[in-house]
């Protein structure tokens, strides 16, 4: 285990744009400002915060943090709904994955209602905009400590 626990903080297709794009919906804030609010949030775990519009990229990066992570929060963005492969690659992690989303799907258009990713995470953090980062990374830190893995 790494003397300092790492936290992953994985986003997904568009969310580069957050601040941009439809922001009475995901809010003004951009990812850098989800990024810095994730890093304090961690209380003392280092971050390591990614965004990509590759799917394949993403899963790739789930499949690192097996060995290179104590937790991870992840916003899979649209493949929460569509991707069987992503969770598939989350199944195969034995630490904890809290699922994080600035809206809540649950209340959106109803392709948005199922999520594949929610199968694998120990908890879902949905609907408090740019704060669900935060109330995820301080999830994940809590799971990864009452499991002893930080």
């Amino acid at each position: 285990m790494p003397e300092t626990p790492v936290l992953f903080v994985l986003n997904g297709p568009n969310l580069n744009l957050l601040g941009e794009r439809e922001p009475e919906i995901y809010g003004r804030d951009t990812l850098a400002d989800v990024q810095s609010l994730c890093e304090r949030a961690a209380a003392g775990w280092r971050v390591d915060f990614r965004q990509t519009n590759h799917e394949g990229v993403l899963i790739d990066w789930v499949q690192e943090a097996r060995t290179a992570a104590q937790a991870v929060v992840i916003n899979p963005a649209a493949w929460t709904h569509t991707s069987i492969a992503l969770l598939d690659a989350l199944k195969t992690l034995s630490i904890p994955v809290v699922e994080c989303h600035l809206s809540d799907p649950a209340t959106r258009e109803p392709f948005r209602h199922h999520s594949y990713v929610a199968l694998a995470a120990a908890k879902t953090v949905a609907g408090h905009g740019a704060r669900s980062y935060e109330l995820a990374v301080r999830a994940a830190v809590e799971l990864a400590q009452e499991r002893g893995l930080a």
